[in-house]
């Protein structure tokens, strides 16, 4: 939208220049989450007088310590971030209202999940079936847009980082990239179970793709091999407005948490964080920058699958980081380790470009 404007005011020298307008989204998502996330936690508040409830079957330090701590927070993040969007990024290409749709259906989808466990006091709303059929419908929309839009020379193919190799999988690719999105939606939603962990993760791997799309748009010239997206550095703006809604929703989610993320966000914002993935071919480099989010997925897995086998518990507890809080790990401690590998495997992903 601002550009459109730019043009009618002659400013369009700088206010085109996507390293602009990133800065931009970065700062207004970042300002909107600070300035009106007191009041938006009052409002969740005073709309969930018990909160969000806490499972049983998890640590029972939360049972005391976040027991009626309001949730829906995401809404802080998505309505930020969609707003900048909106205003910065270029409304012309595709990929923008792709990534608004995804972040709109996933966190429809999070926010009917959140509501009926709030309204209901129950830790099980939405069965897993229903929440995946929802999830792997609009996974497909986007899946089969994105590659039309797709350069042809990309289109179906699996780019592989570090080396200049790319593996061809025709219409596999659909199905695929399908699980990517789905995958990253549900691994963040499982991340997201202690104060500030989620939160400080995708901050940290969105700058990771945010960098990654200027590389592919051209604006940074690192590494010839890197697919060549036109358009990409409107990706780059989209992934700057994360970050400043997520840094600032930290504000107010570090311990002890005023509010929870919910699967509001988490759901949304995991799926957009797939969607990325997906617009600039670096699927692989996803499950290296979100290691943790993989870590958190597969220690689900292997949970129940070694149960159902043994009925017997791999892990103290999962999702892994519970794991931790099991053995004598301060939440504060799990959350800051967490953060530091997450530093190393997104400086480990950056080294790809």
């Amino acid at each position: 939208m601002l550009v459109y404007l730019a043009d009618l005011m002659n400013w369009e020298g700088l206010i085109r220049t996507s390293y602009f307008r990133g800065f931009a989204a970065f700062l207004i998502t970042l300002a909107i989450s600070l300035v009106f996330g007191r009041k938006f936690i009052d409002f969740l508040r005073k709309h969930q007088k018990k909160g969000q409830p806490i499972r049983e079957n998890g640590p029972q330090s939360h049972l005391l310590t976040k027991k009626g701590t309001p949730t829906m927070g995401g809404f802080l993040i998505l309505g930020s971030s969609i707003f900048a969007m909106l205003l910065f990024c270029n409304l012309s290409n595709v990929f923008v209202w792709v990534g608004i749709s995804v972040l709109l259906i996933y966190g429809a989808v999070g926010f009917a999940d959140d509501y009926v466990k709030v309204t209901k006091q129950t830790s099980n709303a939405m069965t897993a079936k229903m929440k995946l059929l929802l999830q792997f419908a609009t996974a497909l929309a986007a899946v089969l847009i994105i590659s039309h839009y797709t350069p042809i020379k990309y289109r179906y193919f699996l780019n592989f980082p570090y080396v200049s190799w790319k593996l061809y999988l025709s219409w596999l690719y659909i199905p695929f990239a399908m699980i990517v999105i789905a995958g990253a939606s549900n691994g963040v939603n499982l991340s997201d179970g202690l104060d500030g962990l989620a939160g400080g993760l995708l901050s940290i791997v969105f700058v990771v793709f945010m960098i990654g799309a200027y590389v592919a748009g051209g604006v940074l010239a690192f590494n010839t091999s890197v697919p060549d997206i036109e358009g990409a550095q409107e990706i780059a703006v989209m992934c700057a407005a994360i970050i400043g809604g997520c840094l600032g929703f930290l504000r107010f989610n570090i311990k002890p948490a005023s509010v929870f993320m919910g699967d509001t966000g988490s759901l949304a914002l995991g799926a957009f964080l797939g969607v990325i993935a997906v617009m600039l071919k670096q699927e692989i480099l996803l499950a290296i920058a979100g290691g943790i989010f993989v870590m958190e997925s597969i220690s689900v897995m292997i949970q129940v699958g070694y149960f159902k086998l043994t009925k017997k518990r791999f892990f103290k507890m999962a999702p892994i980081h519970h794991h931790f809080e099991q053995s004598g790990w301060s939440e504060t401690k799990v959350v800051l380790r967490f953060w530091f590998v997450a530093v190393v495997l997104g400086a480990i992903a950056l080294s790809a470009y």
